[in-house]
């Protein structure tokens, strides 16, 4: 279906299909017509606390179908509501919240009021924003709580907003460590969405998997895609996503017909072996995002599944969840090949440019760009960051259509695919040779005994100049030893690629998205 906005979509749904399930969780489910009604209640309480059009609506609340509530509340009034984690340490949570300058922080739940607290003792909410409650534990002092939510009048509020005005604000890791806001439009989230729709055939007998936490851009397409359809969106819990055995068996008892995710819980679940030959039948899509699958992951499902289309979808947040797809029709013959990111999404273009910003021949290596529909306007309040990542001209000075600098490498090959090389920051030189780091890591990816491995680099002061440092979690920590794997990848790469540093973990360090924290990797191998 079309919408203007994106809250459009549950209000449609409402009136085709009010008593149709819309959200979700454990215990709670609320119908479509149930998520409306919350919503308009919850958006004449922001409008009668004095939030108002362009205002930024935080939201401290754990994963839960009234966290959406409140999405679409903050939509209604104009609003553009900011996902936080509440988890994250209050310090990184309270430069967000500085940043955001918001009207209102909407919270629920016991870690929500433990931020607040320390959030107050940090002296950030003195005549700062208001503080609603999305249940019924509101503490003293709070600007509203679920019992005002319930008596407010169920009619719609009256249309506010464009399709070019903001719909959120998804802070993610800067570069010099401080979170950057990354603005995306309802435009922006409705082009891909609408493109989803057509390219995927979702209708409302799906059940699609809401796995991503919501300051993911990811979950972004779990709910909005699921919405647009009018189909069930079933929130992953966060506990489950800890086990591999777990996430399995809520795939299968909640019949998922679409199940999207980042690699990792892919690639957790291929070395646990949860999944069983024939397993999830109800399962028609499996899509992933965010970081390159190990091919022979991809290889473990397609081997297990072959009734579901496997699609791998590529892009940053900055470009609004994916831009460009790949479905891959057949088992892969030779797992040690990268499985491309593909082809661009309707209204997209991907790039591969040298340094003049000038196209490469096919099987050359460039910069990766991206343009089109999804382009965020830029970062919130930093227009000299957007002005570096978002270019408008060459280096001759000649002006060029508006384009982001995702900082990784591609190269297009023969059949006119785009294949992903590395990030542009994880090419190293060493001993005289250009090394990608995402090779090594691909090819340590296809060793047995394995869990999950990552690689990085990290400067020496020797003749290499770079030491490479492979991290790994072993299935059976007395089977792999450091000699072993070294060995292994002898097989696969040249010497001059061959790590020097290995560090066998429990577990790799996760950054809040559910990717591998690299920084954190490398940190620890630094002497």
């Amino acid at each position: 279906m079309t919408a203007r906005l994106l809250h459009d979509f549950v209000a449609a749904q409402a009136a085709r299909q009010r008593h149709a399930t819309a959200v979700v969780m454990r215990g709670d489910r609320l119908s479509y017509g149930e998520l409306e009604s919350a919503s308009n209640r919850l958006a004449r309480v922001l409008l009668a606390t004095g939030c108002r059009p362009g205002d930024r609506v935080c939201l401290a609340s754990p994963k839960s179908p009234w966290t959406i509530v409140g999405m679409l509340a903050t939509l209604k009034i104009g609003g553009i509501y900011v996902p936080l984690d509440v988890a994250s340490p209050p310090a990184r949570v309270a430069r967000i919240v500085v940043s955001a300058d918001p009207a209102c922080i909407l919270a629920s739940g016991d870690a929500a009021e433990r931020l607040i607290d320390k959030l107050g003792s940090l002296e950030l909410l003195q005549d700062g924003p208001r503080i609603g409650w999305l249940d019924r534990s509101a503490p003293t002092g709070a600007a509203f709580g679920l019992d005002a939510i319930l008596r407010a009048s169920e009619a719609p509020v009256p249309g506010r907003g464009a399709p070019q005005d903001p719909a959120h604000i998804l802070f993610t890791s800067g570069s010099t460590g401080e979170p950057k806001g990354v603005v995306i439009t309802h435009a922006n989230v409705l082009a891909f969405v609408e493109w989803a729709m057509r390219r995927f055939g979702t209708v409302p007998s799906d059940r699609v998997s809401g796995h991503s936490p919501f300051h993911f851009d990811l979950s972004t397409f779990d709910i909005y895609g699921a919405f647009a359809a009018g189909a069930q969106l079933h929130l992953v819990p966060p506990d489950a996503t800890l086990s591999p055995k777990t996430l399995a068996e809520f795939i299968r008892e909640s019949e998922l017909t679409q199940f999207f995710a980042v690699p990792t819980a892919l690639a957790y679940m291929a070395r646990f072996d949860v999944v069983r030959t024939g397993d999830f039948p109800a399962l028609k899509r499996l899509l992933w995002c965010g970081e390159v699958l190990p091919t022979p992951v991809l290889a473990y499902f397609m081997r297990r599944l072959p009734h579901v289309e496997f699609t791998n979808l590529y892009g940053p947040t900055e470009a609004t969840i994916a831009s460009s797809h790949h479905t891959v029709r057949q088992c892969p013959s030779n797992e040690q090949e990268p499985i491309p990111i593909g082809s661009a999404c309707d209204g997209e273009e991907l790039l591969v440019l040298d340094d003049d910003l000038a196209p490469v021949a096919p099987g050359t290596i460039g910069q990766l760009y991206i343009r089109g529909v999804g382009l965020s306007p830029g970062y919130w309040r930093d227009p000299e960051k957007s002005r570096d990542a978002f270019v408008t001209q060459a280096r001759d000075g000649s002006a060029i259509r508006r384009a982001y600098r995702t900082g990784d490498l591609a190269k297009i090959g023969d059949d006119g695919l785009v294949r992903f090389v590395g990030r542009a920051d994880s090419q190293i030189k060493s001993r005289g040779y250009r090394i990608e780091l995402g090779e090594i890591e691909a090819a340590a990816n296809t060793l047995e005994g394995l869990i999950e491995c990552a690689v990085v680099a990290v400067e020496t002061h020797d003749f290499d100049g770079h030491a490479i440092c492979l991290a790994y979690v072993c299935a059976r920590a007395t089977e792999v030893t450091p000699p072993r794997l070294r060995e292994q990848l002898a097989s696969l790469l040249p010497a001059y690629m061959l790590p020097s540093r290995w560090l066998r973990l429990d577990v790799l360090p996760k950054n809040q998205n559910g990717k591998i924290d690299r920084r954190a990797l490398e940190k620890a191998f630094r002497p």
